[in-house]
C-alpha cells in the first residue's frame, strides 16, 4: 500500500486560512466609521478693484504681465490667492459666521481648471471652538473632491481625516461657495 502524503491536505488548509485572511482584511478597511463628522461652508469673494468692501480674498501672485484683479486666461495657471473667508453652517453668505477659513490657494494647471489648497478653519462658536487644517490638490471641475485634514487644535486636537470639496455655487471668477464635509477618522 502507497504511503498517504499529507502535502496535499496542507497546501488546501494553507489557502483556506490565507483566503479567510485575505477577505477578513478586506471587509476590515471597508468599515471605517468616523469618529466626528460636520458640514460647513465657506464663501470666497475675489477682490477684483471694484470690490474693497467685500473681499475676502486677493491676488498676490499673477503671472508675468498679469495684473492683481483679474484672474489670468488659460485656467488662471500661476495665480496665486490668500483668503480670510466667512465660514457658516448653511449656504447663505448672510448667515453668522461661525469662524474664518483662512489659507491660500494657487492654479496649477495648464490644461484645466485645478488648484493646491492649504487652509485653516478657525472656528469660534458655541458648538465648536479650535482650528482644522486641510491641505490637498482640487481639481475644481470634478463635481466632488476629497482633500485631507492634517490636524487642529481645540475640540479639534490631533485630529485627521477627509474632507469632500464640492463647489456649490460660482458667480464668475469672483464669488464662489464650498460646501465642505469633514469626516474625522482619528479623534483624540
Amino acid at each position: 500500500m502507497a504511503p498517504v502524503t499529507r502535502k496535499p491536505v496542507f497546501l488546501l488548509l494553507f489557502f483556506i486560512t490565507m483566503l479567510l485572511a485575505i477577505s477578513n482584511f478586506g471587509s476590515a478597511l471597508g468599515t471605517y466609521k468616523p469618529c466626528k463628522e460636520m458640514v460647513l461652508y465657506f464663501h470666497d469673494i475675489v477682490y477684483n478693484g471694484k470690490n474693497a468692501a467685500n473681499a475676502t480674498s486677493a491676488i498676490v501672485s499673477a503671472p508675468e504681465g498679469a495684473n492683481l484683479t483679474i484672474l489670468a486666461g488659460q485656467f488662471h495657471f500661476g495665480n496665486l490667492v490668500v483668503f480670510d473667508d466667512p465660514i457658516t453652517l448653511d449656504n447663505n453668505l448672510h448667515s453668522k459666521p461661525v469662524g474664518r477659513a483662512q489659507g491660500l490657494y494657487f492654479y496649477d494647471s495648464k490644461r484645466t481648471y485645478s488648484a493646491w489648497l492649504g487652509f485653516t478653519f478657525s472656528l469660534n462658536s458655541t458648538d465648536y471652538e479650535g482650528t482644522i487644517n486641510y491641505i490637498g490638490a482640487d481639481p475644481v471641475m470634478l463635481m466632488t473632491r476629497d482633500i485631507s485634514v492634517v490636524g487642529g487644535t481645540g475640540d479639534f486636537f490631533m485630529h485627521r481625516g477627509v474632507a469632500t470639496l464640492q463647489t456649490d455655487s460660482f458667480e464668475g471668477d469672483v464669488y464662489f461657495r464650498l460646501r465642505v464635509h469633514t469626516k474625522f477618522y482619528e479623534c483624540w
